[in-house]
């Protein structure tokens, strides 16, 4: 089984290609789900659990890997399927996601497939806004279904949105007023953090689900006759999205003279240490990890001063 990882340090090569791997996995049933690989540290056959009192019901329990103890989620039941059965052979796929390790509970790992973003879909408009999934794709006429980790994570342990009064900058706050920035990400959590944080310092916010959609927003400023970068203080983007990823959306915004001077936040709950490599591999300006309401509005309000100062 760690075999099929061997091929993840490849990842780097990856970036800016608009392309992604995916390892796709079974939940009981013959339906095909997925995550993106560059989370994924590890897939071992699921280890023996120790319970825990108290915890959620999806958390079947915890284990020691790798000298750490890991909280073990039955991701069947966390996105409202049946529970997995443990009589049957099960996996436990061990991910990171900003900064944490958990291991999630499936039935049968499929494979890893390298594929490129624009073969990754929306979900079909009218599944509503409960559904746990951010993508879909197809594999040999197969539907797969790429699960909204973020998502399942957040109602497990909710994410604090709350920024601290000791960072808010108050001297600043009257400047902010009528500062825009676009936020581009595909996962509903993302972007109600990132409108939180801003909305808290009083900058106006716009949207985009995809990096295609927030590429095509900011061309069609540009063709109206906006000075999109000094329309927007900044573009926050999450890294892996449908369509077209934030590695690929930063070199297209990169290659457009109309584009290039926008200031750029990688904003992605990927691994830490490899996403900062990647910055400027891609151009990217700035890296952060997401669910850090203080550390985000430390970097909107650094990135102001510095706007200020230049004027």
């Amino acid at each position: 089984m760690a075999g099929m990882l061997d091929a993840v340090d490849q990842r780097t090569q990856l970036v800016g290609e608009n392309r992604l791997e995916l390892l796709m996995f079974r939940l009981g049933g013959m339906q095909l789900f997925a995550i993106n690989v560059f989370k994924v540290q590890e897939v071992v056959q699921l280890p023996r659990l120790n319970l825990m009192p108290h915890r959620h019901p999806s958390v079947a329990g915890v284990t020691h890997f790798r000298g750490r103890t890991v909280p073990v989620i039955d991701l069947s039941e966390s996105i409202g399927l049946r529970p997995i059965d443990k009589d049957k052979p099960c996996n436990l796929i061990v991910t990171e996601y900003n900064n944490t390790v958990q291991g999630f509970m499936v039935g049968e790992v499929d494979r890893i497939i390298n594929m490129n973003w624009s073969e990754i879909l929306p979900p079909p408009d009218g599944t509503g806004r409960t559904h746990y999934l951010t993508a879909i794709t197809r594999v040999n006429e197969r539907i797969v279904e790429i699960i909204d980790v973020e998502k399942v994570l957040a109602e497990i342990s909710p994410y604090d949105s709350s920024v601290s009064e000791d960072v808010i900058d108050k001297d600043l706050l009257s400047l902010a007023d009528g500062l825009e920035v676009l936020v581009v990400d595909d996962s509903s959590v993302g972007l109600a953090q990132c409108r939180s944080t801003l909305d808290h310092l009083g900058i106006a916010v716009h949207t985009a689900t995809d990096g295609k959609r927030g590429l095509d927003l900011l061309k069609k400023w540009a063709a109206e006759g906006e000075d999109v970068p000094n329309k927007l203080l900044m573009m926050i983007t999450d890294a892996e999205m449908p369509e077209m990823d934030g590695y690929r959306l930063t070199r297209e915004i990169r290659e457009d003279p109309r584009l290039k001077d926008l200031y750029i936040v990688l904003h992605t709950s990927l691994s830490g240490s490899f996403n900062k490599a990647m910055v400027q591999k891609v151009g990217c300006d700035d890296f952060l990890s997401k669910f850090q309401p203080d550390k985000l509005a430390t970097v909107i309000q650094d990135r102001i001063r510095s706007v200020m100062e230049a004027e």
